[in-house]
């Protein structure tokens, strides 16, 4: 399972994800992180109904125990998280060892206490520290929904909460 793409998305899987970024990234599967789709049947086969693909629907701790195997497989996935903490968690706390350096974020929608970064990409300030955290990592973050929209890097939207 190498990870080949780097998404961050509130939906997780849907059309945009298996339609247009793996036009433009093609991949075998997606492996979703996220506790609450992995704890929940129902979600978790809806997950998998709209990918389309292999799709691996595990809670963090389940990823942690597959990790060394998805970076070392000759398969191509796509890794992705509902939020940037356990993004986070993955790439800085856990040390996961990826080829690619770029990470793409989707729907962040809009909650009480959010700065909005892009279309559709709203944050909480527990969130830019996440990104801030990826962000010092050395990893490319960029706000766009698909491929043809307007991008926004996290080098110039940190600049909201970091003088």
């Amino acid at each position: 399972m190498a990870i080949e793409f780097i998404r961050i998305d509130d939906r997780i899987i849907h059309g945009q994800v298996v339609t247009r970024w793996a036009l433009e990234n093609p991949c075998d599967g997606i492996i979703a992180v996220n506790d609450t789709a992995a704890g929940n049947p129902i979600l978790k086969a809806a997950l998998k109904a709209a990918s389309g693909k292999k799709t691996f629907i595990f809670s963090y701790e389940e990823f942690l125990g597959k990790m060394e195997q998805a970076v070392k497989s000759d398969k191509k996935y796509f890794l992705i998280t509902k939020d940037p903490i356990t993004m986070a968690k993955i790439l800085v706390d856990e040390n996961l060892q990826v080829g690619i350096k770029n990470i793409n974020v989707g729907p962040q929608s809009a909650r009480e206490g959010t700065t909005n970064i892009n279309n559709n990409a709203d944050i909480t300030k527990e969130e830019v520290e996440a990104y801030e955290k990826i962000f010092n990592k050395g990893y490319t973050i960029d706000f766009r929904l698909v491929p043809d929209t307007k991008s926004v890097l996290w080098s110039k939207a940190r600049k909201k909460f970091y003088k």
